[in-house]
């Protein structure tokens, strides 16, 4: 027991290639000799079963002669004859006692072919098959021996027999050849299986030194993955998961890098406006008047910044909980520009409002407000004074689309793709000097993909955004 622990426990400290080698040579050696062995079986059973049967033929031809001809000169011939012509030996009897006592023809007296049993079988008038050492020349022979019987007395015996080396001499010319085939193709398996290995093993490498780099902060190599097989597809998602690694990094520090800036430009402000009034440079209640003012503007910036941020962090979660429920759209709609009308009136903006009031569709109601007031805030924010800003909802099959489209500057091709992203501007020093903290439209797809919902924006520098959402509807029957 102690033994296999520690077998087992120097398998686990070797690495991979030779786990896969060691495997490879055991299961090519065990090949080898199940070969070897099942070879000589065959052999043993084809070819001399083959030449069992053979030695029983010729016997049982010459035991009809014997009873045929009755002459014993005719029959002598033809046993000269058969043992001219055959690879076997024979002896004709008339006295089986011979065979068990001594060998015929002048055999010496502790001589036998046969044992008692094997000549009590014989009296019996049974055929005797065997194999064993012949007594004068010490070789293994292969033998039958056929009785003659007169009635029921056995009157004679045939005893055929020829040398085991003679039975398994064709199969010594192929001996070693065969033998070199199998030490060479044992070879050629340990080497393939160490080559394929080696392949294995390579990418799992390449993969274990590009790990520790990766968490080291470089998500930058990459795995060459030319194979089709499972290996290259493990290899290929490696480096889907390593640049999608590189990409969170390069998010994250852009992300921190954007929240730095927006922390600190505010910040420094109300630093330097508040060590000014400490200092004693301002003069007059009025000038400290416009300075506390800023001081609360940018405060009210700083508290904008971080709960957008707080929101985009919980809404970028997967266990965020949305508190679905039916939602009369239009007047979810119309709750949300009520809130707007004093900086809409402060700019002389009308709104054009279209609104299905039948329209109803399931989500989170205090979300979709947040949805609707960042759209409606930055339509505010972008439009001219005196333009007008449309809202039209209507109904499409099975979906409720809500359009707002403003008459503001618009946006750039190139920008569209990347509007919704965080901390991403168009016109960013005007904007944030505007109050945007870049956030808003990121909330928005956000809560949008939450909702399961679709999101389409159109615009084009001098002619306003138009931006779509659009909602599965609900009858009201399923409520």
């Amino acid at each position: 027991m102690l033994a296999i622990n520690s077998f087992r426990n120097r398998l686990t400290r070797i690495g991979l290639r030779q786990k896969i080698g060691f495997t490879i040579a055991v299961v090519a050696l065990l090949t080898v000799l199940i070969t070897i062995g099942l070879t000589y079986y065959l052999y043993e059973k084809l070819y001399v079963d083959k030449q069992e049967d053979l030695l029983l033929l010729q016997g049982r031809s010459l035991e009809e002669a014997y009873y045929e001809e009755r002459n014993m000169e005719s029959f002598q011939e033809r046993l000269k004859w058969t043992a001219d012509n055959s690879e076997a030996d024979v002896i004709f009897t008339e006295d089986p006692m011979k065979l068990s006592a001594s060998l015929p023809y002048g055999g010496a007296e502790s001589e036998t072919l046969i044992t008692f049993e094997e000549r009590q079988q014989l009296l019996n008038g049974e055929t005797v098959t065997m194999v064993r050492q012949h007594p004068v020349f010490n070789q293994d022979i292969l033998a039958v021996a056929i009785p003659l019987l007169d009635g029921d007395v056995l009157s004679g015996a045939i005893f055929l027999y020829m040398p085991l080396e003679d039975v398994y001499a064709p199969f010594e010319s192929i001996r070693y050849i065969l033998a070199g085939l199998l030490l060479l193709i044992l070879l050629v398996v340990v080497w393939s299986g160490r080559k394929i290995a080696s392949q294995l093993i390579q990418p799992l490498k390449k993969m274990e030194m590009i790990s520790g780099r990766m968490a080291a902060g470089d998500f930058s190599k990459r795995i060459e993955a030319s194979a089709s097989d499972e290996m290259g597809a493990l290899a290929r998602s490696f480096n889907q998961l390593a640049k999608s690694l590189e990409e969170v990094e390069s998010n994250r520090r852009e992300f921190l890098q954007n929240v730095s800036h927006e922390l600190r430009t505010p910040l420094s402000y109300m630093r330097g406006y508040t060590e000014a009034m400490l200092e004693g440079v301002v003069e007059s209640e009025e000038e400290r008047q416009r300075y506390l003012g800023i001081i609360h503007k940018e405060t009210a910036r700083l508290s904008r910044l971080v709960n957008d941020l707080l929101d985009l962090a919980q809404l970028e979660g997967d266990s965020y909980p949305m508190k679905m429920e039916p939602i009369p759209f239009g007047q979810l709609v119309l709750d949300v520009t009520e809130r707007f009308k004093l900086p809409l009136e402060q700019k002389r903006i009308q709104l054009d409002l279209q609104l299905d009031e039948e329209a109803i569709i399931e989500g989170d109601p205090d979300r979709l407000e947040q949805v609707i007031g960042n759209l409606l805030d930055n339509a505010v924010r972008y439009s001219p004074e005196g333009e007008k800003i449309f809202i039209q909802m209507e109904q499409r099959e099975e979906w409720t689309v809500l359009t707002i489209e403003d008459r503001g500057p618009g946006i750039p091709s190139e920008d569209l793709a990347n509007i919704m992203d965080r901390f991403y501007r168009v016109h960013k020093s005007r904007t944030r000097n505007e109050g945007g903290s870049g956030l808003g439209l990121a909330i928005v797809k956000q809560i949008v993909m939450k909702h399961e919902a679709k999101i389409d924006i159109e615009s084009a520098p001098g002619k306003g955004t138009s931006i779509s959402l659009a909602f599965k509807s609900i009858a009201l029957g399923n409520e």
